[in-house]
């Protein structure tokens, strides 16, 4: 066989392969399918395109001109001097095309093997005594060079601040953090600001001539962090004084993943996007400085809106929701630990996370719903109950109320007494619970486990305050926000729909009255200004089933798809 296929080429050996290997096949439906195999016309299309590129490099060919651009030039002028005619115009027009212009410039390149970019001479007036002056050339085309610049406070000079990850000046590796800075395309930067040197880099193109004075002290590299986060704020750095370079910043929005980079400077990192194909990182304010900044700015006070004291939340029988009186004057049993004080300074700015992905043999994931009275909520879980009873459940909440006769116990409530109801509160069993018309009613922990427990997906809505408690790895909970539409849209589409009424305790549906919608678009806003960091997935119920299509979609991807999961879920 080796010597057959020295001897022979490629394409004449896999045509004699099968009759080769005859003698080797045990039936003949093998040597069938080797036939058809080592037949097939496409195979025999590549190989002979492998021989003929095997034969072009053994002749090693080279261009016979390298200048073919400039002679097609030459021919095109001397046809302008000759009669015309048709041929003589057809090959005049072809020669004036800008895709063969083009085309041959390209040959000329490659047969140059002139692939670099073209660098100005070296200037010849450098003064003997400059030993320690470096110049650096850099070609920059429209990405920013990858560096910032800064004011020596104690010498005055202009040195490199920082190098951007993966930006042009990290690329070339002449310029590191501490070189001193003396001239920019021949101009002395001695007596400029800044930002006036910044605006001479930020309009130059091609190359850039730098004079350096190598820092003295070295940089040690550092590896690459492979720290992710999901930031919890918009960010543009056009907008925002305080950045050292607008030009270096990287924008983002709220909930897009980035890739730390670097935390060398306390006050701007460097990130990227995650799986962006861009290698130059951005700046982005640090942890520390924008929670500083948000500190400096006013709380907003989140304040439960009025409403007529005969109005109560839909579907209480199923989900517990804190009457509107008690909201004002109760607390979860959670949040009565924590002073209001204290929820201020939570101030949202990144979250470090990883990928995480539900397995087969794992818990679903507790998805919670946050939404405002009348927003559609319980009809959203609703519609999920009836479309897969046996995947998803709800929790069954907990009251002191009597029992009814049409009531069971442990499906419609678990009818528990005062006492036991108080010692439960006491004992940190209830996620949320508070008192309507006398009565004490709650959702504990153990009804979520109970769900979860069989093999179900638990639907749970719950009050903004309460999402923080349940963010832990037992439960790595999905928090989809429930909004509203415009107040013109509201007006359309809730036009004959009910809103339960707790005018008396047979929970008589009327109409939404112009205050119910108006007081929904408030609670939302107030619920989203509050909570919105907190939020996986923003829901707009604008049409009941287009929202639930929506819903029952990323719910499905939840449990296929990998999600990115705060790290400290993972040692909680």
């Amino acid at each position: 066989m080796k010597q057959n296929m020295c001897a022979t080429g490629l394409y004449e050996l896999l045509a004699s392969l099968p009759t080769q290997l005859q003698s080797h096949v045990n039936s003949q439906e093998d040597l069938t399918f080797l036939r058809d195999m080592f037949g097939e016309k496409s195979l025999h299309s590549l190989v002979k395109i492998h021989e003929k590129l095997q034969q072009y490099e053994r002749q090693s060919p080279t261009p016979i001109l390298q200048n073919v651009a400039t002679l097609a030039d030459d021919l095109t002028e001397d046809l302008h001097n000759t009669p015309m005619n048709s041929e003589i115009r057809e090959l005049v027009k072809l020669l004036s095309q800008p895709h063969l212009k083009a085309l041959l410039s390209v040959h000329d390149t490659v047969a140059m093997k002139n692939y670099d970019p073209v660098l100005p001479p070296m200037p010849d007036d450098l003064d003997d005594d400059e030993d320690s002056v470096k110049i650096i050339r850099l070609v920059k085309n429209k990405e920013p060079l990858g560096a910032t610049i800064r004011r020596d406070e104690s010498t005055g000079a202009i040195v490199v601040a920082r190098i951007m990850r993966g930006g042009a000046a990290d690329r070339s590796g002449l310029i590191h953090i501490g070189d001193e800075l003396k001239e920019v395309n021949g101009i002395e930067v001695d007596d400029k600001r800044p930002e006036e040197i910044i605006q001479i880099l930020a309009q130059s193109q091609g190359a850039i001539t730098f004079k350096i004075i190598p820092g003295i002290k070295e940089e040690t590299p550092t590896k690459e962090s492979k720290m992710f986060v999901r930031t919890l704020f918009d960010y543009d750095p056009n907008e925002d004084k305080a950045i050292p370079c607008k030009e270096a910043g990287l924008s983002f929005k709220k909930g897009d993943i980035l890739q730390i980079v670097s935390q060398d400077d306390a006050t701007w990192w460097q990130a990227k996007r995650e799986c962006d194909a861009n290698l130059r990182a951005g700046l982005i304010p640090s942890k520390q400085f924008q929670e500083r900044r948000f500190a400096l700015r006013r709380p907003i006070a989140f304040v439960q809106p009025q409403r007529n004291s005969n109005r109560r939340s839909s579907g209480l029988r199923r989900s517990f929701r804190l009457s509107r009186k008690d909201r004002k004057t109760n607390k979860s049993m959670y949040e009565s630990k924590r002073s209001e004080q204290y929820d201020t300074a939570d101030v949202p700015t990144y979250e470090e996370v990883v990928s995480y992905q539900h397995q087969p043999n794992e818990k679903y994931r507790l998805v919670v719903l946050v939404g405002p009275p009348g927003v559609g909520l319980n009809e959203l879980k609703r519609k999920l109950l009836i479309s897969d009873s046996q995947h998803y459940g709800v929790t069954v909440p907990y009251t002191t109320r009597p029992k009814r006769s049409q009531e069971t116990d442990g499906v419609e409530y678990h009818f528990i007494s005062k006492h036991l109801f108080e010692t439960d509160v006491q004992n940190n069993k209830f996620i949320e619970h508070g008192e309507y018309r006398g009565n004490l009613y709650g959702t504990s922990i153990d009804s979520i486990r109970h769900v979860l427990a069989k093999n179900k997906v638990c639907l749970l809505d719950v009050q903004c305050h309460t999402i923080k408690h349940l963010r832990t790895l037992e439960f790595k909970p999905y928090v989809i926000f429930i909004k509203p539409p415009s107040l013109e849209r509201l007006r359309e589409t809730r036009k004959n729909a009910k809103i339960i009424s707790s005018k008396d305790d047979k929970g008589s549906a009327k109409p939404f009255t112009e205050e119910d919608l108006q007081e929904m678009i408030k609670s939302a806003e107030l619920i989203e200004a509050q909570c919105s960091h907190l939020f996986d997935k923003i829901i707009v119920n604008d049409d009941l089933a287009i929202a639930y299509k929506e819903l029952k979609t990323t719910l499905d991807n939840l449990e296929k798809n990998p999600f990115w999961i705060p790290v400290n879920w993972l040692h909680s």
